[in-house]
């Protein structure tokens, strides 16, 4: 199917709105992340622990949309900082699994209320009917867009 002008003048305006509205809500997780001294993904790991428990690294990878390198790189970091433990898989010994330590639980369980409200702030633009109808928007314009093949590069047919 080929798209009209009118389709992709509305896709590209689409495509900005929700950049600038992504990188809006970001600035206020940010800052509020950075209070507590930990970069955001680091939060996302932690955050990822608190809600699911332990973790094997590739999960953690998968949830929080990272390389497996970077995923290492974070929770290196967070154990130095006494806030994540690694732990032997029992039923694979290739596998790590990654867990908070009582403090990473406290930590979370002190930051994470804070978090939820300042995000509640930052998208109170919308009334919750509104936020739900967005979330459903927004899951099938991403599972359309993740079902579909990379565009062509440059001089690749289409």
């Amino acid at each position: 199917m080929q798209a009209t002008e009118a389709d992709t003048q509305i896709a590209l305006k689409l495509w900005v709105v929700l950049s600038r509205t992504v990188n809006a809500v970001a600035r206020h997780t940010e800052a509020d992340v950075a209070r507590h001294g930990i970069g955001m993904t680091e939060f996302a790991i932690l955050e990822a622990l608190y809600h699911k428990g332990p973790l094997l690294l590739g999960e953690v990878r998968e949830k929080i949309l990272i390389s497996g390198g970077g995923v290492t790189y974070v929770v290196d970091k967070l154990e130095k900082k006494g806030l994540v433990e690694r732990r032997a898989c029992p039923e694979d010994r290739r596998a790590t699994y990654a867990a908070l330590t009582p403090e990473g639980e406290a930590l979370l369980g002190r930051i994470f209320p804070e978090h939820a409200r300042c995000l509640t702030r930052a998208l109170s633009g919308l009334s919750p009917e509104e936020k739900e109808t967005a979330v459903d928007l927004l899951k099938r314009l991403g599972g359309t867009a993740a079902s579909l093949p990379p565009c062509p590069l440059e001089g690749e047919a289409s």
